[in-house]
């Protein structure tokens, strides 16, 4: 602590010198208890007037996000000057109360004191925030009235302001007017029009500057990804000459929202060579593809990885781990990440009720739901889609007309097509036909070919020919050229011996051009290799010892008194 002198009526007066030193103990303040010791050593010092220590005391209460010492400090002041009333809006701002940070100009403005360059950034950002346009058009007045109106970054922070309301022809405005530009404004302009999917613009104006750095760069690689132009963000990535984290997540998470899940973990693998560390987002996009991929074993790895980081496992790690164990099978695993998280949002009941519905354990799942409702956690449309599919699987009607009514009832959620998917095929399934018909028919969108599908499906379960052709003929428009639904309304009507009409669907069939497709294709993980294979197909390998296999399991089949049923198939 600095040593003080005793003046005329023995109050301790700071020395100059004395000041410097106090401020340096402010700027390398490590902790809330020293930084209270140091404001009990100003106020018993009489330093709390001081200007230059109260801007260096705020904005240590800032780093600590203590901004309502700031404030009490503050008013205590009797002249604070324009640096101070700047720490302050600044810390408002840092610390998440922008509307707080414009009452605080507010009040500069009626003292007549005079804002500066460094006031109206802030200012500008805040109006952002609350949001304020109104007031932030305002304040675009004062910029000029102030003589700031050609200033670089508050030209920049204008930019930023009316992209952020969807203005981006007043925010190109702000930028053709600026005298001079550096970087960071190039950047921003590039980043709005990118904001507005308007990529033509933003590669322009890309092209066009003199200096690019990383954050234009990673601007635009995002806004290609967001577009689902893979091979566009791609070639911008490997012409990048430095490449920071936000680099390499931006292109990860390309790959892996646009399903090129292998080509991420490539990505992934490839980052972590060039010794670029990956955090929270990072780490949880991976942990995504590897699940999409049903990556068990990589998945484990990455998860290891984790702890071995030290990563926190936050949320979003958390829910990815759910949802991948889930998604791979392991349970277990699942269920153990869920239970020993600390927190848990939405997104991870969502991720262990779809892993315990998705494993047919439907009963746990709806116990979970009620779990989720104790914690006080309200559910969303996604939640609702797992536990009526779990319903769904396990033939639990009443539970899923409750959930339904439950839905839209006590969570006002109104249903999507997913939910009316679910329900419908609850009720088909369970023979309910009319009941499912009579909510198909008020929707409150148009029923989409997997609603009528799910009719379909139930009527050739419940052989209800009549039904069965009214689904027909919307999935005729819907999907005209898919073979399936023909293939079931033609097994149902020999099932009824009714000969004429299977031969009239063929007939339609063959004019139409309808043809039964390559088969779907299925893959499995092997020594951590993605193996994939199809109906019929003789490519791997080892095809021959596979089918030899095929052929004893068959085999074995046939003992137990198993027949496939072939007698109608398409």
């Amino acid at each position: 602590m600095p040593n003080f002198e005793y003046f005329s009526g023995h109050r301790l007066i700071p020395q100059h010198s004395e000041i410097t030193h106090l401020a340096n103990y402010l700027k390398r303040c490590s902790s809330l208890k020293e930084l209270e010791s140091l404001y009990a050593f100003m106020t018993k010092s009489n330093s709390t007037r001081d200007c230059f220590l109260m801007n260096q005391f705020i904005t240590a209460c800032s780093k600590f996000h203590h901004v309502e010492w700031a404030i009490a400090a503050f008013t205590q002041m009797r002249n604070p000057n324009i640096f101070v009333y700047n720490a302050l809006i600044g810390a408002l701002l840092r610390c998440s109360q922008p509307d707080q940070a414009l009452q605080i100009y507010s009040d500069m403005l009626r003292t007549e004191i005079n804002p500066s360059s460094y006031t109206f950034p802030s200012i500008i950002k805040s109006c952002t925030l609350v949001p304020a346009v109104k007031l932030g058009e305002s304040i675009h007045g004062q910029v000029w009235k102030y003589g700031f109106g050609l200033h670089i970054h508050v030209q920049t922070a204008l930019m930023d302001f009316y992209s952020n309301f969807g203005r981006v022809l007043d925010s190109r405005l702000v930028f053709d007017n600026m005298p001079e530009r550096d970087s960071f404004a190039w950047t921003t302009m590039v980043a709005a029009h990118v904001r507005f999917r308007d990529l033509n613009s933003a590669r322009k104006l890309f092209d066009k500057m003199p200096e690019k750095n990383t954050a234009s760069w990673n601007a635009m690689i995002h806004g290609f990804a967001r577009m689902g132009d893979v091979e566009s963000a791609k070639e911008l990535f490997n012409k990048m000459p430095e490449k920071d984290l936000i680099s390499w997540t931006t292109m990860i998470h390309c790959y892996s929202q646009n399903k090129y899940y292998e080509e991420a973990l490539d990505i992934f693998r490839e980052m972590k060579d060039h010794g670029i560390s990956p955090d929270e987002v990072t780490m949880s996009t991976i942990i995504s593809a590897c699940a999409h991929l049903g990556l068990l074993d990589e998945g484990k790895d990455i998860h290891l990885y984790v702890i071995q980081s030290q990563f926190d496992l936050d949320v979003y790690i958390g829910s990815a781990l759910i949802d991948m164990y889930a998604k791979c099978g392991a349970l277990q695993r699942s269920l153990m990440v869920f239970f020993k998280l600390q927190e848990k949002n939405l997104f991870c009941w969502n991720s262990v009720i779809e892993g315990l519905a998705a494993h047919g354990y439907a009963k746990e799942a709806l116990a979970m739901f009620r779990m989720m409702e104790k914690e006080k956690v309200t559910p969303n449309g996604v939640t609702f889609v797992s536990i009526l599919t779990s319903c769904t699987h396990a033939g639990l009607i009443e539970e899923g007309r409750s959930i339904f009514q439950k839905m839209t009832g006590d969570f006002s959620i109104p249903p999507e097509i997913e939910h009316y998917g679910c329900i419908v095929d609850l009720l088909c399934k369970a023979g309910l036909l009319e009941e499912a018909l009579d909510i198909i028919r008020n929707m409150r969108m148009e029923p989409n070919s997997f609603i009528w599908g799910a009719l379909l499906s139930g009527c050739k379960i419940h052989k209800n020919l009549e039904i069965a052709q009214k689904a027909v003929e919307k999935l005729m428009v819907l999907e005209p050229n898919s073979t399936g639904y023909y293939a079931l309304l033609i097994n149902m009507c020999a099932e009824e011996h009714r000969w004429g009409d299977v031969a009239r669907i063929r007939a339609n069939m063959k004019k139409r051009g309808v043809e039964k497709r390559s088969p779907g294709s299925s893959w499995i993980e092997v020594e951590k290799k993605m193996v994939q294979f199809a109906a019929c197909d003789n490519y791997h390998p080892a095809s021959e010892q596979i089918y030899l296999l095929l052929d004893g399991l068959v085999g074995q089949l046939k003992l137990t008194g198993y027949a496939a049923e072939v007698e109608f198939v398409l």
